[in-house]
């Protein structure tokens, strides 16, 4: 499942920021709610992404993966800003930039070649 390492990100983020920096109205809910809730948001920038690189003319010439990762980003900025504040609210004020500039874009190629794949392969 390519969303596995977006999981794996949620909670090294989770721990990495410890309960401090828990928001006030959603400091009793456990690490696992939190990324029951904050999935849903992960797997829709990421497959918003996806559909906007494969609809990207350049898409399979050759061109370096991450400009039309970049390129992607206007068609997809609702999404991305839904995912950040989301993770503002449930990990505390910040970590949702530091979750998408860290682990969710370290992953995110791999995840955009593979659900590449997967919609190729469903068509």
């Amino acid at each position: 499942m390519i969303f596995a390492p977006f999981v794996g990100a949620a909670v090294l983020v989770t721990v990495a920021t410890g309960p401090a920096l828990d928001s006030p109205g959603q400091a009793s809910l456990s690490v696992q709610e939190k990324i029951a809730a904050t999935e849903p948001l992960v797997r829709s920038t990421t497959e918003c992404i996806v559909r906007a690189v494969m609809a990207d003319p350049r898409y399979g010439k050759n061109d370096a993966l991450g400009d039309l990762i970049v390129a992607s980003m206007p068609s997809c900025r609702t999404s991305v800003r839904a995912m950040i504040d989301a993770y503002d609210r449930y990990y505390g004020e910040g970590a949702g930039e530091a979750f998408f500039m860290g682990p969710y874009l370290d992953v995110l190629p791999r995840a955009v070649v593979a659900g590449a794949k997967n919609a190729a392969a469903a068509q």
